[in-house]
């Protein structure tokens, strides 16, 4: 499926204000280069030229993926999130276990492992944990992370 086409139309007092913000030395260096990014894609009535993403990203010596993303984020949402790549859907996922349910396992691969294993396996905890009602869903994988943030023998 092929990327959607972002059109990026700045004004001229937005073109303003990222030249102004592109040719300070302080700042951070990625809302630089995004104000940079913004200043070449821009398809505005006050562009006299059009660039291609290839050639900017050769320009700027940075990804096409990066110059996507910025085309997106201003579109979708506003300059401000293509400068500096922070949306509110980005960011913090709520916890897969609460810090009791966590216990809870960290307790249970503690323990002697069921009859005909050895040893606990991070896939057996993870179906163990839903037997015991301990959680409803958990994936093998957050299973690992928290064992592995704990110093724990699996028996």
């Amino acid at each position: 499926m092929p990327k959607k086409i972002y059109n990026v139309r700045l004004s001229q007092s937005e073109r303003k204000e990222l030249s102004h913000l592109a040719s300070t030395t302080k700042g951070a260096p990625q809302k630089i280069k995004n104000a940079l990014i913004l200043l070449a894609v821009d398809r505005g009535e006050y562009q006299e030229t059009f660039n291609t993403d290839e050639r900017i990203a050769e320009i700027l010596d940075i990804d096409r993926g990066r110059i996507y993303r910025v085309k997106r984020d201003c579109v979708e949402h506003s300059i401000e999130v293509a400068l500096t790549g922070k949306t509110e859907e980005r960011g913090h996922h709520p916890r897969a276990l609460t810090g009791e349910q966590e216990a809870r396992l960290i307790a249970l691969a503690c323990g002697n492992p069921p009859v005909g294993h050895s040893q606990w396996s991070v896939r057996l905890l993870a179906s163990k944990v839903i037997e015991l009602r301990i959680a409803d869903s958990v994936s093998y994988t957050t299973v690992s992370r928290i064992l592995k943030k704990t110093r724990s023998s699996r028996g």
